[in-house]
């Protein structure tokens, strides 16, 4: 589980975080969603250690990060696997490589050991016999399960997916939710995913949390999250043509 405690940042004077107060629990996907310069992107970072918070808490199983000695802040940066919006692959190395690569930086296995990791790895997200290509021979999905493979290489507990679905067609998005669903309950994994995706908040938004002008402005799941009346909820959710086919078709059912 993470927990925020009345979490504020400051860039100078600018307030970007307001006294936020959140839980997100494991084998639950979790969604932060918000407009761009709402403050979702700075509260991601603030929880993964990459911004500190001006005040406030970001506890990681009751443990605070940022009180947290150096050494216990890398023994738990271990148990933090990262989904980059640009899959942030090695070009140079091959996809069993580019997985490989946190258990040769972080782990003591042996070789033999690394392969049945990373073979294990690219098996639970579907990829068969693409071990020996390049990120230039594979298309944007795969690349997306090679990245999914890579940041659960190291047995995480906590997984960040930073815009996991940017680029990818429709059919193929849904590939990457199901898969990230999946293995958050599988693995009992805190997955936090930062999202403009509203088909992703309708597949599988369990847990959400909307932020806006830097607060916590709104808590519920998928379903709750279409009915709500809160207006800075509703602009945001029905700016998306999706939904607004969604919101149709649930007054055409009422009006029944």
């Amino acid at each position: 589980m993470i927990q925020l405690v009345d979490l504020n940042k400051y860039f100078e004077e600018k307030h970007v975080l307001k006294n936020i107060n959140a839980r997100f629990l494991p084998g639950v996907a979790n969604l932060v969603i918000g407009a761009s310069g709402g403050g979702k992107s700075v509260m991601v970072k603030t929880m993964v250690g990459l911004e500190k918070p001006s005040s406030g808490q970001v506890l990681f199983e009751n443990q605070d990060f940022n009180n947290l000695e150096y050494e216990q802040q890398q023994v738990l940066r271990r148990e933090i696997g990262m989904l980059f919006q640009g899959t942030a692959l090695f070009d140079s190395l091959t996809v069993e490589q580019n997985v490989e690569f946190p258990l040769m930086m972080f782990s003591n296995m042996s070789k033999e050991e690394r392969m049945d990791r990373v073979n294990l790895c690219l098996s639970r997200v579907n990829l068969v016999n693409a071990n020996k290509k390049t990120p230039a021979e594979i298309s944007g999905g795969m690349k997306k399960r090679v990245g999914i493979a890579r940041a659960i290489a190291l047995n995480i507990k906590y997984l960040f997916c930073d815009e996991p679905n940017s680029g990818l067609d429709p059919l193929t998005s849904r590939v990457i939710d199901t898969l990230l669903h999946d293995i958050t309950k599988e693995f009992g994994i805190t997955t936090i995913i930062n999202s403009h995706d509203m088909k992703t908040v309708k597949d599988i938004g369990e847990h959400i949390v909307f932020v806006h002008q830097g607060q916590k402005w709104w808590e519920g799941d998928k379903n709750t999250i279409i009915t709500d009346d809160n207006p800075e909820v509703e602009a945001f959710v029905y700016a998306s043509s999706f939904m607004k086919e969604i919101r149709s078709q649930i007054q055409q059912k009422r009006s029944l």
